[in-house]
């Protein structure tokens, strides 16, 4: 996007004073001319040899234009019999020069990677060229419109940056030359556009070329625009004379991906591209448009009467899309467009049929993934902090920072160019791009459009509002591209009255900010380039002045803002302006006397240099935010005397704003991320991070729940479905992606690019792991020539499709890691299909495979797996060329396929036969590029150009579709989410839509037993599934019935429904039994119990587990589970009679962070661990570094004995808080869920998840005086929820998670199950009363239930009662409980809520807002109540008058209770233990911290922290003082290695830390220690230990750094990139002086330099340093860095296995220089045996081997014993005594131990498994 002053246009010859010579130059044969035609002076470039005549911008080859202008116009006219050469220098966003070159000396295209040569070809209509390519002697003047941005982004896949230098070259003459990001035709005038109402941008005047009155420009003139927006594409400029008028006609070339071009004529089509020359007579064809004027049309209704004339807008476009304030109507055939601007979608209705589907609206647009679009400098805080406003294309955010919710201002047509907020949050204004702007007032609290008008300027750039919102100023360009300042009174809107147009000046002055004082609403102020100037608005006239700027004239000024004031000081009515510029000055200027007060030039830290370029600024009472363009957000205190604050950001700043408290900076960056600087804690926080570029595709994954993306910006990024945060992103600076597809149970994602390649990428190691590139054809058929059209994975995972648009489909096998090829078809799809994801289709029982091809007018069907073709259906008739443009397959039965055409309809074929069953036609003009059809085939979804259209596909005889829009530019992608309640759609942002309609329930077989029914009333059914059918009612139960039934919303509480009394016995044809059976169901696991059942239907008949059956009074069967109080029984034994119910899916995870996840992990379970004999241990374990923040309640406190644990992955961690000892309880296979701790603590209980050798759940029961395991039970099949022991410790209960849904109680005494019982729905909390051993409760959706302990001798059942929520609580579940005083119980709920109940009485009596999000925690005690959310807020409230309110009933008032204090911790609340009197206790977050909290201090102190992601290394201080880690969040953290507390972090903002180097002792004193850092975006930064700062920052590298290492000196630095380059670099001079190749193609895995101490290796230097790729290749050198020499000694290949077969995680390859004695280098990786092999630098040869019991992941030897310590993937670390050849092995990692290191000493080991660190002490022998 072009800078401010550079919009709408620029005139380049006039800016740079060519006529002067100072800034261009000039050689050869240059002068002014009078041109006839033109009649004015042009400049004629003439000469023999082109390249010694020209006319050069700017004058040296070492400066830049800076024009970043996305259209550059040259207005020219090549002379007669002549050659010219047009020479661009363009610049790339990543620094890459390009030279684009144009001239009619080429015959053909050609490239490079740094330059473009395309052919000027001047042609008529004759057999042969005239003058092979010299100018015609009719050559007349042209109008070149070259688009940089698809010039670069086609040929070169770069992203264009800005125009750096142009050079003219002989023979031609020139006018000027102009860019601009608007899209300008020529060939309209000013008013005939206007008085067209046509979409389209006449060029200014100064522009335009003159024509003789009555006749058409194009009589005259020549208008190319390269490239072009034709399907079909050409890499040549060709000028044809002819006798029919100007047009661009261009042809595709094979080899380039087609691209888009644009025109203002018809075109014509042929073979040879051809632009014609006009004859005299021809006349002017009609005027097309390149796209709609989306404003009103003929028969749009205002509903704002009030509105002026002269502000309203309407087209005259009987097809235009609507844009209104209000209520708008167009009706067009039988078809009515209704559009309500008050952020509720647009919906299409049939009017012609009553008949619609319901809900109306069917989808409601929830979230966006998105920031920007025209602008990234718009974000403005709300008064009270709570939100944030932003734009994100054409539609307006507000983001609820607390809860992450966003609301939307819907109506503009356009992306949003500039907003304005006023000061109470009333007022909301906003602009949008497409010419002429329009502007939008909202009222901001409810969404309402007040007023649209139509500005007097032809772009809208800056909106400013008073602090009352009376007053309304913008500044924007005109058609003649000058500078204009309106001002508009806006007082009367809110009130229903009109816009009034106060004053306009037009400026001869640049403007880059615009800004209204808050103190006084007729004084303003602007700064632009070179000019500072006050306002005044008197009456109806606005004026300015310039202030005196004396020196400083020369600057250009990018931001201002006022100085702010507290309301009670008395200030002047302006107060001190603040203005920065763009090299590093602010200015305090005094508007009393308008001079400059003072000024101060900001430096960055450490840097004398010329300054800081400041793109922004903002100033609070008491400091002053700057956003930069070396991405640092920076605060400084108002007198600029230091820094007080930096933060590192992505790219460069666009703007910041700090929040009305002063507390918090908002920043913005050009790379489209948006978040805050919370200055109190230092933390920053990302708001919004997305796509710099339209979405092309995604894929979504249902086992983690992630969704890909693929965009232009060459990225493909990964997000979490659930909470839409990126996790990775994966960029390619060379390829463009244009296919996603995640395979269904790899973890890894498969990716198309434009050049053809394929790579499978890891989401666990983030590395590739296939790659299939494009190759000669020579090689083999099988490599894709052209870009990746389409790209999916059969739903059973076996197979892999890709085609491309060269016609050809690939199969490929995923049976293995390495996806080789099995088959290719040639040119079986169809060539110049466009990449969009509905290409190819997979039927969903993986069988068969539909795509496009052999040509665009058919369908062709195979066998998926053996591309046996068995169908092919012609989508064309013989009197309509109708085409197909995208397919997908419905359900397997009845078998449709559904295509979309090119006649806007959507056929639905019989997969088998080909014959229509029936046709949807679409409402938009335009055809469906994307289909998507969601499981039970209910709802169809089609993208139609920017807007989405659903069917109600189930329903056959109504055919009516809704339409929504939203998006600015064309829908890409369409696609359901895996649980199917909820839409995506891509383009220019990701939306997120929810399906208000949910899919039919189902009814579980299991659940489907009648029991225990009353007499006379129908047998009633507890739906406990939503994955399978519903059966029939019988007819007298009236149809209202069943909708209750299916309406299910998420969160709502399960319904219930009558059974028939009378069940046919016929087998359901749909139902299915799990895999792995032989379809027979037996109720119980055990033994002996029951027999088979082969039927549902028999099912019901006969005897089966206890069941749970509501008794419903007087028969009504249809009144919703837990809507009223109820009872039911629970009937049976539960050692003889298990509940556990059959799952055909995966359920859905509730949408509750109380549920545990196991995080997911790549390991192998060890089978057989030889445990060292007692006493001759190697290792013991010493210290647990991290607390597992992805547990629930799993940390345990007893104040009273001192008793404090926690877990961190599988392991238990007991520790002393006095002296920081630990005790270790191992045992569990699987990571820990949650602990509990007995009331006498002397038992605590630890549950783990299910692992895949697992059956069920570990429990453990610890003896806690003995340290000993004293039981192991079992009885879940996935997770422990929660674990409580009865208030006299006789019962344990425990909680299954949403996918076990089981409720269990054991006996203490003899460990024995008593009750196992079935849960309807997933529950997410369970506590006993602790005044009742007898009862306890059960939180959930939309009930609370409790449960009665019933003992008859040996025999206890359960008798349960609900009781719903009250009604005031809404929708809420609720998530958390506990006791308080006797018969009080308090819960939270999703909504922040919290209820007291009285359990005796089963009520509840009080709620109150007690926080923003779900409260996950409650502690009482006492008097006080502590509440802990995901909003990371944890709260005191004081509730000692609660208990008389109980008795108050519902006269009760939430008054009485008050909140004493809040702190704000790192993340969401999951565990916290409290003393009795509530003022100190320990709280755990999802962070992985555990908070020492005194609510008596109201702080919060740090106890146990660490890594949250994965940790990529540790390193150690010479003296071991120290350890240092760093990890994928960015981090660098530096502990003491005594006490392993924290000492230091080092955080770097949206990258991944990746190596890591501790400087050597001989670099200097031991208070200049410093650690070396590899980040993953190439650059590397030094930190000073004492200093705690970062010292120098480098990017030696393109990619990402995977190896760093010091020389032995400490001078030299030596780091290895991914793409296996090793450069050398000098932090002291901050350069790079040598880069090494050979490792180049494999990513270097180990750098380690050492000091050489032998003589007879025959090589001299100092040092002896390694390295290692991971294509199993070291490579040994000796170096002597001060003198730059650098000698290869020694170059080892290990081989490679020909097969390659593992467990999915493919081990490094490692080596090392053996610490005992430097000749000898170890390594290891994977060969044919595991092993690690001793390779002697003197022999030459590997003198020694050791065999290892599998692949090794990490591999470190002891500098002080022989020791060598081995970490495995199945969660093992073994160590080898290297001199007896023994070896012991030990446990206690949850994941594959990928990394070991020994520390200088030898005493201590270190292990790493993701981000769980273990310290071991190594015993001595």
């Amino acid at each position: 996007m072009a800078e401010a002053w550079q919009h709408p246009f620029l005139n380049v010859f006039r800016y740079f004073r060519v006529n002067e010579w100072k800034r261009s130059s000039k050689e050869g044969d240059v002068a002014v001319v009078m041109d006839k035609t033109l009649k004015g002076s042009v400049y004629l470039i003439r000469g023999s040899v082109s390249a010694n005549n020209y006319l050069q911008l700017p004058r040296t080859s070492t400066q830049s234009l800076g024009l970043t202008g996305r259209y550059l116009y040259v207005l020219f006219r090549p002379l007669p019999a002549k050659r010219f050469v047009i020479h661009l220098d363009v610049t790339t966003q990543d620094s890459q020069v390009i030279r684009v070159s144009f001239s009619n000396f080429f015959k053909e295209f050609k490239s490079s990677a740094t330059w473009l040569q395309f052919p000027f070809v001047f042609e008529t209509r004759t057999p042969r060229r005239v003058l092979a390519g010299m100018a015609p002697p009719g050559a007349c003047w042209t109008f070149l419109q070259l688009d940089l941005h698809d010039i670069l982004l086609i040929y070169l896949s770069r992203c264009y940056g800005h125009l750096k230098s142009v050079k003219l070259c002989a023979n031609l003459l020139v006018k000027n030359l102009y860019t601009s990001d608007l899209n300008f035709d020529p060939g309209i005038t000013v008013s005939k556009a206007q008085g067209a109402k046509l979409p389209i941008i006449p060029v200014p005047r100064e522009m335009a070329f003159p024509v003789p009155k009555g006749e058409s420009w194009h009589d005259h003139y020549i208008h190319i625009r390269f490239p072009s927006d034709s399907p079909q594409a050409t890499s040549e400029l060709v000028w044809t004379n002819s006798s029919s008028p100007a047009a661009v006609i261009l042809e595709s070339v094979p080899q380039l991906p087609a691209h888009q071009v644009t025109l203002s004529k018809p075109l014509q089509y042929r073979m040879s591209p051809a632009i014609q020359m006009p004859r005299p007579q021809t006349s002017c064809p009609a005027l097309s448009a390149p796209r709609v004027l989306s404003e009103a049309s003929q028969s749009c209704q205002h509903s704002e009467g009030s509105c002026p004339a002269d502000l309203s807008v309407c087209s005259r476009d009987s097809s235009a899309w609507v844009e209104a304030s209000a209520v708008h109507t167009v009706v067009r055939d039988s078809q009515r467009l209704t559009h309500k601007s008050t952020g509720m979608p647009v919906a299409l209705e049939d009017t012609g049929s009553h008949k619609h589907f319901l809900p109306d609206p069917v989808l409601r647009l929830k979230r966006i993934i998105g920031f920007g679009g025209h602008s990234t400098k718009w974000a403005l805080w709300t008064k009270d902090g709570a939100a944030v406003v932003y734009p994100c294309h054409a539609v307006i955010v507000v983001l609820h920072i607390s809860t992450g919710e966003q609301r939307f201002f819907l109506g503009h047509t356009d992306k949003v160019s500039a907003l304005a907020l006023d000061r109470n949050s009333l007022l909301l204004a906003s602009a949008q791009v497409q010419p002429p702007s329009v502007v939008r007032l909202w009222d901001f609290p409810s969404g309402r459009c007040l007023s649209l008008f139509r500005s007097p300027m032809y772009a809208v750039c800056s909106l400013s509002f008073s602090s009352s919102g009376a007053l309304l100023c913008g500044v924007g360009r005109d058609h003649q591209g000058r500078t204009v300042v309106v001002a508009w009174g806006t007082e009367q809107v809110s009130l229903g009255g009109e816009v009034v147009a106060l004053s306009k000046v037009h400026a001869d002055f640049d403007v880059q900010t615009f800004r209204v004082s808050l103190l006084d609403e007729t004084r303003m102020a602007s700064c632009g380039q070179g000019s500072i100037r006050l306002w005044r608005l008197r009456g109806r006239t606005l004026r300015s002045c310039p202030v005196d700027l004396g020196e400083h004239c020369g600057l250009e000024f990018s931001d201002l803002a006022f100085a702010q004031a507290l309301d009670s000081c008395q200030v002047p009515s302006i107060p001190t302006l603040y203005v920065c510029s763009r090299n590093g000055h602010i200015l305090e200027v005094d508007p009393q006397r308008m001079a400059v007060r003072c000024t101060h030039h900001l430096l960055p830290t450490g840097d004398p240099g010329p300054g800081i370029t400041i793109n922004s600024l903002s100033v609070s009472l008491t400091a002053c935010a700057v956003g930069c363009e070396d991405g640092y957000l920076r605060l400084w205190p108002l007198d600029f005397s230091s820094v007080l604050l930096e933060a590192e950001h992505e790219g460069p700043i666009s703007s910041v704003c700090i929040s009305p408290n002063g507390l918090c900076v908002l920043s913005t960056t050009s790379s489209s991320h948006l978040g805050f600087l919370d200055i109190p804690s230092r933390e920053y926080t990302v708001l919004a991070c997305s796509h710099m570029a339209p979405v092309l595709a995604l894929s979504t994954e249902q086992s983690r729940g992630q969704l890909a993306t693929v965009s232009m910006d060459h990225t493909v990024r990964i997000w979490d479905l659930a909470t839409l945060r990126q996790l990775y992103d994966f960029t390619s600076c060379d390829e463009a992606p244009c296919a996603i597809t995640f395979h269904p149970t790899w973890p890894a994602v498969f990716c198309g690019f434009r050049r053809g390649a394929i790579r499978a990428f890891s989401l666990e190691s983030t590395g590739v792991l296939v790659e299939h590139t494009c190759v000669p054809q020579p090689k083999g058929p099988w490599c894709h020539q052209g870009a990746i059209i389409d790209l999916l994975v059969t739903p059973d995972g076996n197979f892999l499709f890709s085609s491309c648009c060269q016609g050809s489909l690939v199969q490929y096998s995923c049976s293995n890691s390495q996806c080789h090829v099995l088959r290719v078809a040639a040119n079986v799809v169809f060539q110049d299909a466009q990449p969009h994801p509905n290409t190819l289709a997979v039927s969903r029982d993986s069988r068969l495979l539909a795509f496009v091809g052999p040509s665009k007018c058919t369908v062709t069907v195979m066998d998926s797996a053996s591309l046996n073709e068995l169908l092919r259906v012609s989508i064309g008739t013989l009197d309509s060329l109708d085409s197909a443009v995208a397919i997908c397959f419905g359900p397997t039965s009845p078998g449709h396929l559904l295509v979309s055409t090119s006649s806007n309809k959507v056929m639905v074929l019989d997969a088998v036969s080909g014959r229509t069953v029936r046709e949807l036609s679409s409402v938009r003009p335009v055809a469906c590029t994307s289909l998507a059809l969601n499981k039970d085939a209910s709802f169809l979804l089609a993208a139609s150009d920017r807007a989405i259209e659903v069917w109600k596909y189930s329903t056959q005889s109504d055919s009516s579709s809704q339409v929504y829009i939203g998006h600015s530019e064309p829908v890409h992608a369409v696609a359901f989410t895996p649980d199917q309640q909820q839409v995506l759609s891509v383009g220019d942002a990701i939306f997120l839509w929810d399906v208000l309609a949910t899919p039919e329930r189902q009814v579980s077989a299991l659940d489907c037993v009648p029991s225990g029914s009353p007499a006379g009333s129908p047998d009633t059914l507890l739906i406990a599934s939503s994955n399978q059918s519903i059966p029939r009612a019988s007819p007298a139960h009236d149809a209202g019935q069943l909708e209750d039934v299916t309406s299910q919303a998420r969160g709502l509480p399960l319904q219930q429904i009558s059974m028939p009394s009378h069940i046919s016995t016929q087998p359901d044809p749909h139902f299915r039994p799990p895999e792995g059976t032989d379809g027979t169901f037996s109720a119980s696991e055990e033994e002996g119990c029951c027999g088979e059942i082969h039927s549902p239907t028999e099912l019901l008949k006969s005897p089966g587990p206890p069941v749970f059956v509501e008794k419903e009074p007087s028969g009504a069967g249809d009144k919703a589970w837990g809507a009223a109080s109820s009872s039911w029984q629970y009937h049976g034994h539960p050692s003889t009679w298990s509940t556990r119910e059959i799952k055909a899916q995966i359920p859905t995870r509730p949408d509750s962070y109380k549920h545990f996840t196991a995080r997911y992990k790549a390991f192998m379970q060890a089978k057989n661990i030889s445990c060292p004999p007692a006493g001759g241990e190697q290792l013991r374990l010493k210290t647990v570094v991290g607390y597992s923040g992805n547990g629930r309640a799993n940390m345990v406190w007893r104040p009273d004995t001192g008793f404090f644990a926690y877990t961190c992955g599988r392991l238990v961690v007991v520790e002393d808080l006095h002296s920081g000892a630990q005790q270790h309880w191992l045992g569990h296979p699987e990571e820990i869920s949650t602990l509990a701790l007995s009331h006498n603590a002397q038992v605590l209980a630890s549950a783990s998840c299910c692992g895949s050798d697992a059956a069920l759940c570990q429990i453990r029961l610890w003896d806690v005086p003995g340290c000993l395991c004293q039981q192991l039970i079992s009885h879940h099949d996935s997770a422990v929820q929660a674990l409580a022991f009865s208030p006299d410790d006789t019962f344990l209960v425990t909680l299954g998670d949403y996918r076990d849904l089981t409720l269990a109680l054991w006996s203490m005494a003899t460990y024995e199950l008593v009750s196992a019982n079935r849960l309807p729905e997933p529950m997410h909390g369970v506590a006993f009363n602790p005044w009742d051993a007898g009862e306890l409760i059960c939180v959930g959706p939309g009930a609370i239930t409790f449960w009665f302990l019933q003992q008859h001798g040996a025999d206890i059942s359960l008798q349960v009662h609900q009781e719903p929520v009250p009604e005031e609580m809404g929708l809420a579940e609720l998530t958390s409980l506990c006791y308080g005083a006797a018969r009080l119980l308090y819960c939270g709920s999703s909504t922040g809520q919290v209820c007291v109940w009285d359990t005796g009485a089963g009520r509840c009596f009080l709620v109150w807002e007690a926080d923003d999000g779900e409260i996950g925690l409650l502690v009482c005690s006492g008097s006080r109540l502590v509440s802990g959310s995901n909003t990371r807020r944890l709260r005191l409230w004081a509730v000692g008058a609660v208990p008389e309110l109980q008795y108050k009933g519902s006269s009760a008032r939430s008054t009485s209770v008050f909140m004493e204090r809040e702190l704000t911790l790192d993340g969401a609340i999951v565990s916290a233990s409290f003393d009795s009197g509530m003022d100190m206790g320990v709280v755990g977050t999802t962070a992985g911290t555990l908070w020492y909290i005194s609510w008596t201090e109201g702080t919060s102190t740090r106890l146990i922290s660490g890594h949250r992601s994965k940790v990529n290394e540790v390193v150690f201080s010479p003296d071991e003082s120290y350890c240092a880690t760093c990890g994928e969040d960015g981090s660098v953290r530096v502990w003491s290695l005594a006490s392993m507390e924290l000492v230091v972090q080092f955080q770097v903002l949206n990258q991944s830390c990746l190596c890591l180097a501790w400087s050597p002792p001989s670099c200097g004193h031991p208070e200049q220690q410093q650690v070396v850092a590899g980040y993953s975006d190439g650059t590397l930064r030094v930190f000073s230990i004492s200093r705690t700062a970062m010292e120098l920052k480098m990017h030696p590298h393109r990619s990402a750094l995977t190896a760093i290492a010091f020389s032995t000196d400490g001078q030299t630095i030596l780091s290895g990139d991914k793409d296996g380059l090793v450069a050398v670099s000098r932090p002291r001079v901050g350069m790079t002086f040598r880069v090494l190749r050979d490792h180049q193609g494999a990513p270097i895995s180990v750098i380690q330099s050492t000091y050489k101490e032998y003589v007879d290796l025959g090589v001299e230097g100092e040092d002896l340093w390694l390295a290692v790729s991971e294509d199993q290749r070291v490579s040994v050198w000796a170096s002597n860095w001060p003198e730059n020499h650098c000698k290869l000694l020694d170059w080892l290949s290990f081989p490679v296995p020909a097969a390659l077969e593992t467990s999915g995680l493919l081990p490094p390859s490692l080596a090392t220089f053996c610490p005992w004695d430097l000749a000898l280098l170890v390594y290891v990786g994977f060969g044919t045996h595991e092993e690690v092999a001793f390779y002697s630098l003197r022999q030459k040869q590997v003198v020694e081997k050791i065999m290892l019991p599998s692949c090794a992941m990490s591999l470190s030897l002891s500098p002080g014993a022989h020791l060598m310590a081995v970490g495995f993937s199945e969660c093992t670390l073994s160590m080898v005594d290297c001199t007896l050849g023994t070896t012991q092995e030990f446990a206690g990692h949850d994941d594959v131990v990928h990394l070991c290191r020994f520390t200088p000493s030898g005493r201590l080991l270190f292990t790493v498994a993701h981000s769980e660190i273990l310290v071991w002490e190594v015993l001595s022998p």
